[in-house]
Protein backbone atom coordinates (compact mmCIF):
# COMPACT_ATOMS: atom_id res chain seq x y z
CA UNK A 1 0.00 0.00 0.00
CA UNK A 2 1.32 3.42 -0.97
CA UNK A 3 0.73 6.23 1.50
CA UNK A 4 0.24 9.62 -0.18
CA UNK A 5 0.91 12.92 1.57
CA UNK A 6 -2.13 14.90 2.58
CA UNK A 7 -4.42 11.88 3.13
CA UNK A 8 -4.26 11.63 6.90
CA UNK A 9 -5.93 13.90 9.43
CA UNK A 10 -8.94 16.17 9.15
CA UNK A 11 -6.68 19.00 7.98
CA UNK A 12 -5.27 16.82 5.18
CA UNK A 13 -1.90 16.00 6.84
CA UNK A 14 -0.42 13.10 8.79
CA UNK A 15 0.47 13.55 12.43
CA UNK A 16 4.08 13.07 13.57
CA UNK A 17 3.16 9.65 15.03
CA UNK A 18 1.49 8.55 11.81
CA UNK A 19 4.55 9.65 9.81
CA UNK A 20 6.81 7.55 12.01
CA UNK A 21 7.44 4.32 10.10
CA UNK A 22 7.87 2.48 13.36
CA UNK A 23 4.47 3.54 14.73
CA UNK A 24 1.76 0.86 15.25
CA UNK A 25 -0.63 2.69 12.88
CA UNK A 26 1.85 2.70 10.03
CA UNK A 27 2.81 -0.92 10.68
CA UNK A 28 -0.86 -1.97 10.63
CA UNK A 29 -1.30 -0.33 7.27
CA UNK A 30 1.67 -2.22 5.86
CA UNK A 31 0.37 -5.48 7.30
CA UNK A 32 -2.72 -5.37 4.98
CA UNK A 33 -2.40 -8.61 3.07
CA UNK A 34 -3.51 -9.19 -0.48
CA UNK A 35 -5.95 -11.81 0.76
CA UNK A 36 -7.47 -9.35 3.24
CA UNK A 37 -7.84 -6.74 0.53
CA UNK A 38 -9.56 -9.32 -1.68
CA UNK A 39 -11.91 -10.58 1.02
CA UNK A 40 -13.01 -7.19 2.32
CA UNK A 41 -12.93 -5.14 -0.87
CA UNK A 42 -15.76 -2.64 -1.37
CA UNK A 43 -16.91 -4.72 -4.35
CA UNK A 44 -17.71 -8.36 -4.97
CA UNK A 45 -15.12 -10.67 -6.53
CA UNK A 46 -15.92 -13.96 -8.18
CA UNK A 47 -13.81 -16.47 -10.10
CA UNK A 48 -15.38 -19.24 -12.18
CA UNK A 49 -14.30 -21.93 -14.57
CA UNK A 50 -15.16 -21.47 -18.23
CA UNK A 51 -18.45 -23.31 -17.70
CA UNK A 52 -19.41 -20.78 -15.01
CA UNK A 53 -18.78 -23.00 -11.97
CA UNK A 54 -17.69 -20.92 -8.99
CA UNK A 55 -14.15 -21.63 -7.72
CA UNK A 56 -13.53 -18.53 -5.63
CA UNK A 57 -15.66 -15.81 -4.04
CA UNK A 58 -14.82 -12.99 -1.66
CA UNK A 59 -16.41 -12.20 1.68
CA UNK A 60 -18.02 -9.00 0.45
CA UNK A 61 -20.16 -10.84 -2.09
CA UNK A 62 -21.03 -13.54 0.44
CA UNK A 63 -22.18 -10.87 2.86
CA UNK A 64 -24.29 -9.16 0.21
CA UNK A 65 -26.09 -12.34 -0.75
CA UNK A 66 -26.17 -14.16 2.60
CA UNK A 67 -24.51 -17.34 1.23
CA UNK A 68 -21.91 -19.53 2.88
CA UNK A 69 -18.70 -20.06 0.98
CA UNK A 70 -18.94 -23.83 1.08
CA UNK A 71 -22.42 -23.69 -0.48
CA UNK A 72 -21.13 -21.87 -3.55
CA UNK A 73 -17.53 -22.93 -4.29
CA UNK A 74 -17.46 -26.03 -6.44
CA UNK A 75 -21.26 -26.45 -6.34
CA UNK A 76 -22.96 -23.44 -7.93
CA UNK A 77 -22.58 -21.51 -11.15
CA UNK A 78 -22.45 -17.75 -11.55
CA UNK A 79 -25.80 -17.80 -13.36
CA UNK A 80 -27.36 -19.47 -10.28
CA UNK A 81 -26.82 -16.21 -8.39
CA UNK A 82 -28.81 -14.19 -10.92
CA UNK A 83 -32.52 -13.45 -11.10
CA UNK A 84 -34.49 -15.15 -13.86
CA UNK A 85 -34.23 -12.11 -16.09
CA UNK A 86 -30.54 -11.71 -15.34
CA UNK A 87 -29.94 -15.41 -16.08
CA UNK A 88 -31.60 -15.10 -19.48
CA UNK A 89 -29.54 -12.06 -20.34
CA UNK A 90 -26.37 -13.77 -19.13
CA UNK A 91 -26.93 -16.84 -21.28
CA UNK A 92 -28.04 -14.99 -24.43
CA UNK A 93 -25.82 -11.91 -24.37
CA UNK A 94 -23.29 -11.67 -21.57
CA UNK A 95 -21.65 -15.12 -21.85
CA UNK A 96 -21.50 -15.22 -25.70
CA UNK A 97 -20.01 -11.74 -25.83
CA UNK A 98 -17.45 -12.69 -23.19
CA UNK A 99 -16.38 -15.74 -25.18
CA UNK A 100 -15.93 -13.65 -28.32
CA UNK A 101 -14.20 -10.62 -26.82
CA UNK A 102 -12.55 -12.02 -23.73
CA UNK A 103 -13.87 -9.09 -21.69
CA UNK A 104 -17.22 -7.51 -20.88
CA UNK A 105 -17.41 -4.27 -18.88
CA UNK A 106 -20.14 -2.43 -16.92
CA UNK A 107 -23.11 -4.68 -17.67
CA UNK A 108 -26.15 -4.18 -15.44
CA UNK A 109 -27.37 -7.42 -13.82
CA UNK A 110 -29.45 -8.37 -10.81
CA UNK A 111 -28.31 -10.86 -8.16
CA UNK A 112 -30.72 -12.76 -5.94
CA UNK A 113 -29.92 -12.97 -2.22
CA UNK A 114 -30.81 -15.87 0.05
CA UNK A 115 -33.71 -13.93 1.54
CA UNK A 116 -35.14 -13.27 -1.92
CA UNK A 117 -34.14 -9.63 -2.19
CA UNK A 118 -32.58 -8.36 -5.39
CA UNK A 119 -29.24 -6.64 -5.65
CA UNK A 120 -28.56 -4.57 -8.77
CA UNK A 121 -24.90 -4.73 -9.78
CA UNK A 122 -22.58 -3.64 -12.57
CA UNK A 123 -20.58 -6.67 -13.72
CA UNK A 124 -17.17 -6.68 -15.39
CA UNK A 125 -15.71 -10.04 -16.44
CA UNK A 126 -12.28 -10.89 -17.90
CA UNK A 127 -11.13 -14.26 -19.27
CA UNK A 128 -7.73 -15.33 -17.91
CA UNK A 129 -5.53 -17.60 -20.08
CA UNK A 130 -2.76 -20.04 -19.30
CA UNK A 131 0.77 -19.92 -20.71
CA UNK A 132 -0.39 -21.62 -23.91
CA UNK A 133 -3.14 -19.06 -24.46
CA UNK A 134 -5.94 -21.42 -23.54
CA UNK A 135 -8.83 -19.91 -21.52
CA UNK A 136 -8.46 -20.94 -17.93
CA UNK A 137 -11.02 -19.09 -15.81
CA UNK A 138 -13.22 -16.01 -15.63
CA UNK A 139 -12.69 -13.26 -13.08
CA UNK A 140 -15.71 -11.09 -12.38
CA UNK A 141 -15.97 -7.84 -10.44
CA UNK A 142 -19.41 -6.82 -9.16
CA UNK A 143 -20.14 -3.23 -8.11
CA UNK A 144 -23.13 -2.47 -5.89
CA UNK A 145 -25.51 -0.42 -8.06
CA UNK A 146 -28.28 0.11 -5.52
CA UNK A 147 -27.51 3.81 -5.15
CA UNK A 148 -27.31 4.16 -8.90
CA UNK A 149 -30.59 2.33 -9.38
CA UNK A 150 -32.23 4.61 -6.81
CA UNK A 151 -30.82 7.61 -8.63
CA UNK A 152 -32.10 6.33 -11.98
CA UNK A 153 -35.56 5.74 -10.53
CA UNK A 154 -35.60 9.21 -9.02
CA UNK A 155 -34.43 10.66 -12.32
CA UNK A 156 -37.15 8.78 -14.19
CA UNK A 157 -39.76 9.93 -11.68
CA UNK A 158 -38.53 13.52 -12.01
CA UNK A 159 -38.70 13.28 -15.80
CA UNK A 160 -42.22 11.87 -15.66
CA UNK A 161 -43.32 14.63 -13.30
CA UNK A 162 -41.68 17.25 -15.53
CA UNK A 163 -43.46 15.82 -18.57
CA UNK A 164 -46.75 15.82 -16.67
CA UNK A 165 -46.18 19.44 -15.63
CA UNK A 166 -45.31 20.36 -19.21
CA UNK A 167 -48.49 18.75 -20.53
CA UNK A 168 -50.51 20.56 -17.86
CA UNK A 169 -48.81 23.84 -18.79
CA UNK A 170 -49.60 23.24 -22.45
CA UNK A 171 -53.26 22.64 -21.64
CA UNK A 172 -53.40 25.79 -19.50
CA UNK A 173 -51.64 27.86 -22.17
CA UNK A 174 -53.94 26.56 -24.90
CA UNK A 175 -57.04 27.15 -22.79
CA UNK A 176 -55.92 30.66 -21.87
CA UNK A 177 -55.06 31.47 -25.48
CA UNK A 178 -58.47 30.36 -26.69
CA UNK A 179 -60.17 32.63 -24.16
CA UNK A 180 -58.41 35.60 -25.78
CA UNK A 181 -59.75 34.97 -29.29
CA UNK A 182 -63.36 34.36 -30.30
CA UNK A 183 -64.22 30.67 -30.74
CA UNK A 184 -66.07 31.55 -33.95
CA UNK A 185 -66.71 34.62 -36.07
CA UNK A 186 -70.27 35.91 -35.72
CA UNK A 187 -72.08 36.01 -39.08
CA UNK A 188 -72.57 39.51 -40.48
CA UNK A 189 -75.68 39.91 -42.65
CA UNK A 190 -74.62 40.62 -46.21
CA UNK A 191 -70.99 39.64 -45.58
CA UNK A 192 -68.73 36.58 -45.42
CA UNK A 193 -66.09 36.49 -42.70
CA UNK A 194 -63.40 33.96 -41.79
CA UNK A 195 -60.46 33.82 -39.39
CA UNK A 196 -57.46 31.64 -38.60
CA UNK A 197 -55.01 31.52 -35.70
CA UNK A 198 -51.63 29.79 -35.88
CA UNK A 199 -50.08 28.81 -32.53
CA UNK A 200 -46.30 28.98 -32.78
CA UNK A 201 -45.81 27.36 -29.37
CA UNK A 202 -47.93 25.10 -27.19
CA UNK A 203 -46.03 26.21 -24.07
CA UNK A 204 -46.46 29.98 -24.23
CA UNK A 205 -49.44 32.24 -24.63
CA UNK A 206 -49.05 34.56 -27.59
CA UNK A 207 -50.14 38.17 -27.83
CA UNK A 208 -52.14 38.14 -31.10
CA UNK A 209 -55.87 38.82 -30.93
CA UNK A 210 -58.83 39.71 -33.14
CA UNK A 211 -62.61 40.01 -33.01
CA UNK A 212 -65.70 40.87 -35.07
CA UNK A 213 -68.80 41.90 -33.12
CA UNK A 214 -72.15 43.74 -33.54
CA UNK A 215 -72.73 47.33 -32.48
CA UNK A 216 -75.88 49.44 -32.26
CA UNK A 217 -77.62 50.81 -35.37
CA UNK A 218 -76.70 47.77 -37.48
CA UNK A 219 -73.00 48.57 -37.33
CA UNK A 220 -70.20 46.11 -36.66
CA UNK A 221 -66.80 46.55 -35.07
CA UNK A 222 -63.67 44.54 -35.78
CA UNK A 223 -60.03 44.65 -34.71
CA UNK A 224 -56.71 42.89 -35.05
CA UNK A 225 -53.82 43.36 -32.62
CA UNK A 226 -50.45 42.09 -31.46
CA UNK A 227 -49.12 42.61 -27.93
CA UNK A 228 -45.40 42.91 -27.20
CA UNK A 229 -43.91 39.70 -25.78
CA UNK A 230 -45.37 36.36 -24.82
CA UNK A 231 -46.47 34.48 -21.72
CA UNK A 232 -48.55 35.59 -18.76
CA UNK A 233 -47.68 39.30 -19.06
CA UNK A 234 -48.72 39.32 -22.71
CA UNK A 235 -51.94 37.49 -21.83
CA UNK A 236 -52.84 40.19 -19.29
CA UNK A 237 -52.33 42.97 -21.84
CA UNK A 238 -54.16 40.98 -24.54
CA UNK A 239 -57.17 40.50 -22.31
CA UNK A 240 -57.18 44.18 -21.32
CA UNK A 241 -56.86 45.30 -24.95
CA UNK A 242 -59.59 43.00 -26.25
CA UNK A 243 -62.20 43.96 -23.68
CA UNK A 244 -61.28 47.66 -23.70
CA UNK A 245 -61.72 47.79 -27.48
CA UNK A 246 -65.15 46.18 -27.29
CA UNK A 247 -66.30 48.44 -24.43
CA UNK A 248 -64.93 51.61 -26.07
CA UNK A 249 -66.60 50.72 -29.37
CA UNK A 250 -69.98 50.36 -27.66
CA UNK A 251 -69.79 53.82 -26.06
CA UNK A 252 -68.09 55.66 -28.96
CA UNK A 253 -67.45 53.62 -32.13
CA UNK A 254 -65.32 56.21 -33.96
CA UNK A 255 -62.17 54.14 -34.71
CA UNK A 256 -59.53 56.75 -33.77
CA UNK A 257 -61.28 57.45 -30.45
CA UNK A 258 -61.55 53.71 -29.74
CA UNK A 259 -57.76 53.39 -30.09
CA UNK A 260 -57.30 56.53 -27.95
CA UNK A 261 -59.32 54.91 -25.15
CA UNK A 262 -57.18 51.77 -25.37
CA UNK A 263 -54.04 53.91 -25.31
CA UNK A 264 -55.22 55.57 -22.10
CA UNK A 265 -56.02 52.21 -20.49
CA UNK A 266 -52.58 50.79 -21.33
CA UNK A 267 -50.78 53.89 -20.06
CA UNK A 268 -52.49 53.44 -16.70
CA UNK A 269 -50.95 49.97 -16.31
CA UNK A 270 -47.84 50.04 -14.08
CA UNK A 271 -44.87 47.87 -15.03
CA UNK A 272 -41.35 48.08 -13.68
CA UNK A 273 -39.42 47.38 -16.88
CA UNK A 274 -41.22 48.34 -20.10
CA UNK A 275 -44.70 49.78 -20.56
CA UNK A 276 -47.30 47.40 -22.02
CA UNK A 277 -47.96 48.26 -25.63
CA UNK A 278 -49.38 46.70 -28.77
CA UNK A 279 -50.13 47.30 -32.41
CA UNK A 280 -53.82 47.49 -33.28
CA UNK A 281 -56.04 48.16 -36.25
CA UNK A 282 -59.70 48.89 -35.45
CA UNK A 283 -62.51 49.17 -37.99
CA UNK A 284 -66.17 50.06 -38.14
CA UNK A 285 -68.50 48.41 -40.68
CA UNK A 286 -71.65 50.26 -41.75
CA UNK A 287 -74.03 48.53 -44.17
CA UNK A 288 -74.89 50.53 -47.29
CA UNK A 289 -78.32 50.77 -48.82
CA UNK A 290 -79.66 48.23 -51.31
CA UNK A 291 -77.18 45.61 -50.08
CA UNK A 292 -74.45 47.26 -52.14
CA UNK A 293 -71.73 46.58 -49.59
CA UNK A 294 -70.28 48.23 -46.50
CA UNK A 295 -68.66 51.50 -45.64
CA UNK A 296 -65.48 50.85 -43.67
CA UNK A 297 -63.66 53.28 -41.38
CA UNK A 298 -60.28 51.90 -40.35
CA UNK A 299 -57.85 53.33 -37.74
CA UNK A 300 -54.31 52.04 -37.33
CA UNK A 301 -52.03 52.10 -34.33
CA UNK A 302 -48.65 50.89 -35.59
CA UNK A 303 -50.15 47.70 -37.04
CA UNK A 304 -49.27 46.20 -40.45
CA UNK A 305 -51.59 47.67 -43.11
CA UNK A 306 -54.68 45.80 -44.18
CA UNK A 307 -54.87 44.37 -47.71
CA UNK A 308 -57.81 45.10 -50.00
CA UNK A 309 -58.39 42.44 -52.66
CA UNK A 310 -60.67 44.01 -55.24
CA UNK A 311 -63.36 42.50 -57.39
CA UNK A 312 -61.44 43.50 -60.52
CA UNK A 313 -58.54 41.18 -59.58
CA UNK A 314 -56.18 43.82 -58.15
CA UNK A 315 -54.87 44.03 -54.58
CA UNK A 316 -53.18 46.79 -52.59
CA UNK A 317 -52.28 47.75 -49.06
CA UNK A 318 -54.42 50.21 -47.08
CA UNK A 319 -51.78 52.05 -45.05
CA UNK A 320 -52.63 54.29 -42.12
CA UNK A 321 -49.50 56.50 -42.08
CA UNK A 322 -48.65 58.21 -38.82
CA UNK A 323 -50.52 55.77 -36.59
CA UNK A 324 -48.43 55.27 -33.45
CA UNK A 325 -48.00 52.21 -31.23
CA UNK A 326 -50.76 51.91 -28.66
CA UNK A 327 -49.68 52.30 -25.04
CA UNK A 328 -46.24 53.89 -25.50
CA UNK A 329 -47.05 57.60 -25.02
CA UNK A 330 -50.12 59.21 -23.41
CA UNK A 331 -50.98 61.45 -26.38
CA UNK A 332 -50.54 58.94 -29.23
CA UNK A 333 -52.00 59.95 -32.59
CA UNK A 334 -53.97 57.60 -34.83
CA UNK A 335 -54.84 57.88 -38.52
CA UNK A 336 -58.08 56.76 -40.15
CA UNK A 337 -58.69 55.57 -43.71
CA UNK A 338 -62.16 55.09 -45.21
CA UNK A 339 -63.30 52.87 -48.07
CA UNK A 340 -66.33 51.23 -49.55
CA UNK A 341 -66.27 47.44 -49.54
CA UNK A 342 -68.31 46.42 -52.58
CA UNK A 343 -69.55 43.07 -53.90
CA UNK A 344 -66.57 40.89 -54.81
CA UNK A 345 -64.13 42.82 -52.56
CA UNK A 346 -62.26 41.22 -49.65
CA UNK A 347 -60.54 42.98 -46.75
CA UNK A 348 -57.67 41.08 -45.08
CA UNK A 349 -56.09 41.79 -41.69
CA UNK A 350 -53.08 39.90 -40.30
CA UNK A 351 -50.33 40.06 -37.69
CA UNK A 352 -46.63 40.33 -38.46
CA UNK A 353 -45.95 36.64 -37.81
CA UNK A 354 -46.91 36.18 -41.47
CA UNK A 355 -44.56 38.70 -43.05
CA UNK A 356 -41.72 37.96 -40.61
CA UNK A 357 -41.76 34.21 -41.25
CA UNK A 358 -38.38 32.85 -42.35
CA UNK A 359 -38.29 32.12 -46.06
CA UNK A 360 -36.42 29.22 -47.63
CA UNK A 361 -33.31 31.31 -48.30
CA UNK A 362 -31.22 31.69 -45.09
CA UNK A 363 -31.61 35.07 -43.42
CA UNK A 364 -34.59 36.13 -45.54
CA UNK A 365 -38.09 36.94 -44.32
CA UNK A 366 -41.28 36.46 -46.30
CA UNK A 367 -41.86 40.22 -46.38
CA UNK A 368 -44.52 42.71 -47.41
CA UNK A 369 -43.90 42.49 -51.15
CA UNK A 370 -44.27 38.70 -51.18
CA UNK A 371 -47.56 38.97 -49.28
CA UNK A 372 -48.88 41.55 -51.73
CA UNK A 373 -47.90 39.38 -54.68
CA UNK A 374 -49.65 36.44 -53.02
CA UNK A 375 -52.80 38.53 -52.46
CA UNK A 376 -52.78 39.63 -56.10
CA UNK A 377 -52.60 35.99 -57.16
CA UNK A 378 -55.76 35.31 -55.13
CA UNK A 379 -57.87 38.30 -56.15
CA UNK A 380 -60.74 38.30 -56.62
CA UNK A 381 -61.59 35.89 -53.83
CA UNK A 382 -63.87 35.42 -50.84
CA UNK A 383 -63.05 35.63 -47.14
CA UNK A 384 -63.12 31.83 -46.66
CA UNK A 385 -61.04 31.34 -49.82
CA UNK A 386 -58.44 33.87 -48.73
CA UNK A 387 -58.12 32.32 -45.26
CA UNK A 388 -57.77 28.80 -46.68
CA UNK A 389 -55.01 29.92 -49.02
CA UNK A 390 -53.16 31.87 -46.32
CA UNK A 391 -53.46 29.02 -43.81
CA UNK A 392 -51.83 26.72 -46.39
CA UNK A 393 -49.12 29.35 -46.90
CA UNK A 394 -48.44 29.43 -43.15
CA UNK A 395 -48.15 25.63 -43.10
CA UNK A 396 -45.63 25.78 -45.93
CA UNK A 397 -43.20 27.78 -43.78
CA UNK A 398 -42.75 24.84 -41.39
CA UNK A 399 -40.28 25.75 -38.62
CA UNK A 400 -39.73 29.10 -40.31
CA UNK A 401 -43.01 30.29 -38.79
CA UNK A 402 -41.80 30.97 -35.24
CA UNK A 403 -44.34 33.58 -34.13
CA UNK A 404 -48.08 33.41 -33.52
CA UNK A 405 -50.09 34.62 -36.52
CA UNK A 406 -53.71 35.78 -36.68
CA UNK A 407 -55.74 36.24 -39.86
CA UNK A 408 -59.15 37.89 -40.33
CA UNK A 409 -60.87 38.36 -43.69
CA UNK A 410 -64.20 39.96 -44.61
CA UNK A 411 -65.79 39.97 -48.06
CA UNK A 412 -69.02 41.09 -49.72
CA UNK A 413 -70.53 38.32 -51.84
CA UNK A 414 -71.33 39.01 -55.47
CA UNK A 415 -74.95 39.02 -56.51
CA UNK A 416 -76.00 35.92 -58.41
CA UNK A 417 -74.82 36.23 -62.02
CA UNK A 418 -72.99 39.52 -61.37
CA UNK A 419 -69.94 40.15 -63.51
CA UNK A 420 -66.66 41.37 -62.10
CA UNK A 421 -67.16 44.99 -61.14
CA UNK A 422 -64.97 47.93 -60.37
CA UNK A 423 -62.77 47.84 -57.30
CA UNK A 424 -63.28 49.80 -54.13
CA UNK A 425 -61.13 52.83 -53.57
CA UNK A 426 -59.64 54.09 -50.33
CA UNK A 427 -59.44 57.64 -49.02
CA UNK A 428 -57.85 59.12 -45.88
CA UNK A 429 -59.86 61.08 -43.38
Amino acid sequence: MTVHPGCGGADGSWSATERDQDSPVFSALLDDSVEDLYENAPCGYLSTLMDGRIVKVNGTLLKWLGHRREDLVGHRHFSDLLTIGGRLYHETHFAPLLRMQGEVSGVALELKAVDGTRLPVLATSIVKHDEDGEPLLIRTTLLDARDRRTYERELLRARQEAEHDRERLQRLATTLQRTLIPPAIEPVPGMEAAAHYHFASTDEVGGDFYDLFPLAAQGWGFFMGDVRGKGADAAVVTSLARYTLRAAAVSDPVPARVLANLNTALNQQVQEDEPPFCTVVFGLLTPQENDSGFHVALAGGGHPPAVLLRADGSADYLPTPGGQLVGVVPDAQFTTVALDLRPGDTLLLYTDGLTEARARNPGERYGDEALLDFARSLAPTTAPGAIRALAALLDSFGEGLDDDTALLAMSVPRASGERRGAGAGGRHE
